[in-house]
């Protein structure tokens, strides 16, 4: 049985890294890339729900789509394909998905879209400013693949950011928790030509929790960091202090 792997990313569809690791896949099986038409970084898990979508075709054979990376995996599992993919990829990204990042990353949101549609998913960002040579990353795309494609886990929602150093300098892999960052930084006016305030957002906070342990640890060290995911965002902990809470309001 060949494995039909269904490959975006929110980097949009002319990302070198994504040729990159579009590449290593069609040696593993059937590759399908449905990516955005532009950089739709930061989109999160948004659909578009106000305009219709359209899809277009390169001469590569990929499928580029005026929508986020989460419209891209939605309209090719729940539309395009004859069938559904056998296990969803996105990235490479161009820069890290650690910690608070992945409320915002359209990378994770596509390979979230995917295990919420039934599909093991693995996002892959590269974390460093090189951002020049993908090989390393591919390579460490590959081994995870091929280790589950030989021995699949249950409910596989994986958020893989890999050092941008080269393959012989990365000592290992290991899995990880989210970290945490400090609040964001404030937002930069400026004017525009008509003398207009605009306002830019602001960089993302410095590290906070980071320490042994945490996906931003990983990094520093030189170590590949696999976190698991999950769709629930429930707060189960704090399920019977509201509950005691919400009596009062009685």
């Amino acid at each position: 049985m060949t494995m039909h792997f269904l490959l975006s990313n929110d980097d949009g569809y002319q990302s070198p890294a994504l040729a990159a690791l579009a590449e290593m896949l069609a040696e593993l099986g059937k590759v399908t890339v449905v990516a955005p038409d532009r950089d739709r970084s930061g989109a999160s898990n948004s659909l578009t729900l106000d305009a219709p979508l359209h899809v277009k075709q390169d001469s590569r054979g990929f499928h580029y789509v005026n929508g986020t990376p989460t419209d891209c995996v939605h309209l090719a599992i729940t539309g395009m394909l004859d069938e559904e993919p056998d296990m969803v990829i996105s990235g490479i990204n161009t820069g890290a998905n650690l910690g608070d990042d992945v409320l915002y990353s359209g990378t994770v949101a596509a390979a979230m879209e995917g295990r919420f549609m039934g599909c093991p998913a693995i996002a892959f960002s590269l974390a460093g400013e090189r951002q020049s040579d993908y090989k390393p990353a591919v390579r460490i795309a590959r081994k995870i693949i091929e280790s589950l494609m030989e021995k699949p886990l249950e409910d596989v929602l994986l958020n893989v950011n890999i050092p941008d150093i080269d393959y012989e300098q990365i000592k290992g892999m290991t899995v990880t928790r989210l970290g945490n960052r400090h609040k964001s930084e404030p937002v930069l006016e400026a004017f525009d030509p008509r003398g207009r305030k605009v306002y830019w957002v602001g960089p993302v906070g410095s590290e906070q929790d980071a320490g042994e342990g945490t996906d931003f640890h990983a990094i520093r060290s030189d170590k590949v960091s696999i976190t698991p995911l999950q769709i629930d965002l429930t707060r189960h902990q704090s399920l019977k202090s509201l509950s005691t809470w919400i009596e009062g309001l009685d």
